[in-house]
């Protein structure tokens, strides 16, 4: 049985004749009778009484009529939802990210998607790099914002966004109005850092161990904006890309520049090897052209 069969079977039902459907097919009535013929046979009923002038529906014919209508109308619901994905009429994306990404980049980067694909969600899970990491392995987020670098025996990665690392120091930091400084300069200070989920805790870390001197860390917490906070209220300094110190300036705050510094790469990861959907394809090539930070 094909779906041919099928939609030549229901157009003779609905004509109650071989000759209507025919024309209606734009197939020559022998053709069509034989594959009818086939159909009943590979089924083993009768589909049409032909004894009457004008046919009509046995029994088995009327439940096969039911049921292929489900399936043929099944079947163009099918393509028509692929056509609608394939296109980007509807859909969705499940990202994950951590918050300080989501902060300074999706408002902007939603907008542009949403404008040009309005029926296509986009989910949002908020988490810290390493976990981020784990639900694209999982397969519980399609694509993950991360800091590089990641195992690339794992991932396949875009780069998206590279930032340099500052110093933020309140303004009455002795070093404050210094323009370059070099960051074991600090090493009596108290850091404030991002919670270790985040990759730029375990950076900041190894960064200043490189340094010459381990950070005395006094807090740490999920959120940038927390930390931002804390350096306000003059109980720390910490590193934080460039686009986190420039969105303070107007605070109690100095941004300082370091002789050695790391950079804050950002990339788009999704698992090595696995299937990536159309709606993904296209929010990675909308990314890819935004402009650069």
């Amino acid at each position: 049985m094909d779906i041919r069969q099928l939609s030549y079977f229901i157009e003779v039902a609905r004509h109650r004749s071989f000759t209507k459907a025919a024309l209606a097919l734009h197939v020559t009535q022998p053709t069509l009778s034989k594959m009818v013929k086939n159909l009943e046979e590979e089924m083993d009923v009768t589909l049409f009484d032909r004894t009457s002038r004008k046919i009509v529906l046995t029994d088995a014919g009327e439940v096969v009529f039911i049921q292929a209508q489900k399936i043929v109308n099944s079947l163009d619901d099918l393509t028509s939802s692929l056509y609608d994905v394939m296109n980007l009429k509807k859909g969705k994306i499940n990202i994950g990210l951590p918050p300080v990404i989501s902060t300074l980049f999706f408002p902007t980067i939603i907008a542009e998607f949403q404008k040009a694909y309005p029926d296509v969600a986009i989910l949002l899970a908020e988490d810290g790099a390493k976990k981020v990491e784990q639900k694209v392995l999982d397969g519980e987020v399609d694509l993950g914002f991360v800091m590089l670098p990641v195992d690339e025996e794992k991932f396949d990665v875009v780069p998206f966004v590279h930032e340099e690392i500052k110093l933020l120091v309140h303004e009455s930091h002795p070093l404050a109005n210094r323009g370059i400084i070099n960051l074991v300069e600090c090493k009596n200070d108290s850091f404030l850092l991002l919670s270790k989920e985040f990759t730029l805790n375990s950076r900041t870390v190894e960064f200043c161990i490189s340094e010459g001197f381990t950070p005395k860390i006094a807090y740490e917490s999920s959120q940038w904006d927390f930390i931002v906070g804390m350096v306000e209220k003059n109980l720390g300094v910490t590193l934080m890309p460039k686009l986190i110190c420039e969105r303070v300036k107007d605070g109690p705050f100095k941004t300082l520049s370091l002789t050695n510094t790391f950079p804050w790469v950002l990339g788009i990861i999704s698992a090595k090897n696995r299937y990536i959907p159309y709606t993904s394809r296209s929010f990675i090539s909308l990314v890819k052209d935004l402009p650069k930070v």
